[in-house]
């Protein structure tokens, strides 16, 4: 009877651990969500993560980084990486002045991370939306990605405590039910969890695909919307993830 309770017992803590452990998130932290006269560029930090846990992983240089202007012309910035360090592991950063105001969406598609604890791969595509001088406007038009948020709310300017609502598509299109994995970036490790359980908060996107979260803490929230890819990659399932990382103030 006991070394049936110790067996449980350790099955248990291994299913905590993996469940502590499977919130990963594709991250795309911008010093700024907001473009001025004094602030004219803006530095980006390109990682992959648990970010409330402050817990690094290595992070490949993307297959595509890029900024969308205006939801119209799109650049490519995969040029500009520079290789960094975050969290202890492999990261990027890059520097981007715009030349008008406008909306300025940025982001990075990964190349797929093989994940052996849960025999699969993670494909985040991973966005931020800035605003610049005051002219970003259109915010919640798709830009086309093979899964993505769209924000329902104002993914800039926004204080704590405010409500975050978006629609999570895969392929163009609302995905009922989504699972939407969220979590604060916890930088300056101030912020503590109960147990395991508050470490990433989720919530299930309704049958239109639209979901809806309040932020208590000024900070980077990150919402990562997860579908399964229709085709394995490298003969193993495919984890979608449409990460959009939006600030609180």
């Amino acid at each position: 009877m006991k070394k049936a309770k110790l067996i449980f017992l350790s099955c248990a803590l291994v299913l905590l651990v993996a469940t502590a452990a499977s919130a990963h998130f594709g991250m795309l932290i911008p010093d700024t969500d907001a473009l001025t006269q004094d602030t004219r560029s803006v530095n980006l930090t390109l990682s992959f993560s648990h970010p409330f846990e402050m817990v690094g992983m290595e992070l490949e240089k993307p297959a595509e980084f890029f900024v969308v202007a205006n939801n119209e012309q799109k650049t490519d910035l995969l040029g500009t990486l520079k290789q960094t360090t975050v969290m202890g592991h492999t990261a990027w950063q890059a520097t981007y002045t715009p030349r008008q105001p406008g909306l300025y969406a940025f982001v990075f598609d990964p190349v797929p991370y093989k994940e052996d604890a849960e025999n699969n791969y993670i494909r985040h595509i991973t966005k931020v939306v800035i605003d610049g001088f005051g002219e970003g406007e259109e915010w919640h038009t798709p830009l086309g990605l093979k899964t993505e948020i769209v924000p329902l709310t104002r993914p800039f300017g926004n204080y704590a405590g405010n409500v975050f609502q978006g629609v999570v598509l895969l392929d163009g299109k609302p995905a009922p039910y989504t699972r939407v994995e969220v979590e604060y970036y916890n930088k300056d490790g101030k912020r503590t969890a109960p147990n395991g359980r508050m470490v990433t908060q989720e919530v299930i996107a309704d049958s239109n695909g639209v979901f809806t979260f309040v932020c208590p803490w000024k900070g980077w929230w990150g919402f990562a919307g997860l579908n399964t890819d229709a085709k394995p990659y490298k003969g193993r399932e495919l984890e979608l993830g449409a990460v959009i990382w939006v600030e609180m103030q």
